[in-house]
């Protein structure tokens, strides 16, 4: 009887061994709330089938930058915090390629990895304190550093400032 108890607990701590190690071989924990970001394609680390879904405090807990700048569609300086395009791509395992961003609206920009760097754009989702709704460019918007560095502050990097942000393909 004593022999079956300790097998019994043996093959319990095997299953938890290898549900956990299947659990955390692709790096990710699944979203617990609203999904607001997917992110799919070339990508070393997924939580639903081949992509990664993001819900905000899963963002939150990959980074939290706060960058304060002008904007071409704002007035004065805005106050944003939000994931770092570069610690995203890092954590997703993305060191090259391209950005396929994609809005709710199926508006597409395409942001080459080389942008995601420190001290670069964020994937913002908080605007003054405050999380964006649909109407304010929310839930989420990458916004570029413009006031930092005048290169920031031209035609090709004003459009890859995509709002309504809601999936991201990396292409090779």
């Amino acid at each position: 009887m004593i022999h079956q108890f300790w097998r019994a607990i043996a093959a319990f701590l095997v299953g938890v061994i290898i549900a956990t190690a299947g659990a955390n071989a692709n790096g990710l924990e699944k979203p617990k709330g609203t999904v607001l970001l997917t992110v799919s394609g070339a990508i070393s680390k997924t939580n639903a089938g081949e992509t990664a879904r993001f819900d905000l405090a899963m963002l939150e807990a990959i980074d939290s930058t706060v960058i304060e700048t002008t904007t071409i569609w704002t007035d004065g300086i805005q106050h944003l915090r939000g994931v770092s395009l570069a610690a995203l791509t890092k954590a997703l395992g993305v060191n090259s390629g391209t950005l396929r961003a994609k809005a709710i609206n199926d508006y597409v920009v395409e942001i080459p990895v080389t942008d995601a760097v420190e001290g670069g754009p964020i994937i913002a989702y908080e605007l003054n304190g405050e999380q964006m709704p649909l109407r304010n460019k929310g839930p989420l918007w990458i916004v570029y550093p413009f006031d930092t560095d005048v290169a920031y502050k031209s035609e090709q990097i004003y459009t890859r400032s995509i709002w309504q942000l809601d999936r991201i393909e990396v292409v090779q």
